[in-house]
């Protein structure tokens, strides 16, 4: 459940240390990884204390991918628990069963990050709203830029977002090795992928954003890159 960010997130006081992992699966061995996942996995991550907070599949047909978030008490807390869900012998079992046949997953990427409660809604439904879609961007800023693109957000477009029929769900920083500047990585919830691509050509033509962006790029621009990928959620993640 989600429910626990709600006073946290309001008091900008959420410690977790998240963890983004696309898995992507063998050719089609995906179906078996998410067998896995709803039979065994989310119950042995919550066994050993790690925290399931969505679970998608691209809506690009081609993109024959798995990608989760997960949750830890906090960073020091991230190996510890994991470890311990690794050499769980419920785990390794459920593992070498399901790979009877081969393995599964031929790559793994993992993505560290801390949220944002300044940016994050003090309230984060778990409940389904109906069939949505989600929407998750990153946003390479270029260097420098992380207080601007912080503001830009906080104060505009976030509520713009919400006028152009978007839904803001989560927001993260990722932490990245050797201290380098992070990325912003955030999730949108749409109606349809369709409805998400309009409210987007909307949000872009609108005189309100057109002038924030403007001001808030005299000294440079912000954003050097923004990556996009459409997800449906997966029956059994909490977040839907």
């Amino acid at each position: 459940m989600v429910f626990c960010l709600f006073a946290q997130v309001a008091l900008g006081q959420d410690s977790r240390y998240f963890e983004k992992r696309t898995y992507t699966a063998h050719e089609g061995k995906r179906p078996d990884l998410i067998k896995r996942f709803e039979d065994h996995t989310l119950k042995l991550f919550e066994k050993n204390g790690i925290e399931n907070i969505a679970y998608f599949i691209p809506t690009d047909e081609n993109n024959n991918t798995l990608i989760f978030i997960l949750a830890y008490p906090d960073q020091d807390s991230r190996d510890i628990l994991w470890n311990k869900f690794a050499n769980d012998p419920e785990w390794q079992r459920a593992y070498k069963a399901s790979e009877a046949n081969g393995p599964l997953v031929s790559k793994v990427d993992q993505t560290f990050m801390t949220l944002s409660g300044e940016l994050s809604p003090e309230i984060i439904r778990d409940t389904n709203e109906g069939s949505r879609v989600f929407e998750l961007r990153t946003y390479t800023m270029f260097p420098g830029k992380v207080d601007a693109i912080h503001a830009r957000f906080r104060d505009y477009t976030r509520e713009l977002f919400q006028k152009h029929g978007m839904t803001n769900v989560m927001y993260w920083y990722t932490v990245e090795k050797d201290n380098a500047q992070p990325k912003l990585v955030y999730l949108l919830a749409h109606k349809t992928e369709k409805a998400g691509k309009t409210s987007f050509e909307k949000f872009g033509k609108d005189p309100a954003w057109i002038t924030v962006r403007d001001a808030s790029e005299q000294n440079g621009k912000i954003v050097e890159k923004v990556e996009s990928v459409y997800l449906n959620p997966l029956p059994f993640s909490p977040l839907k």
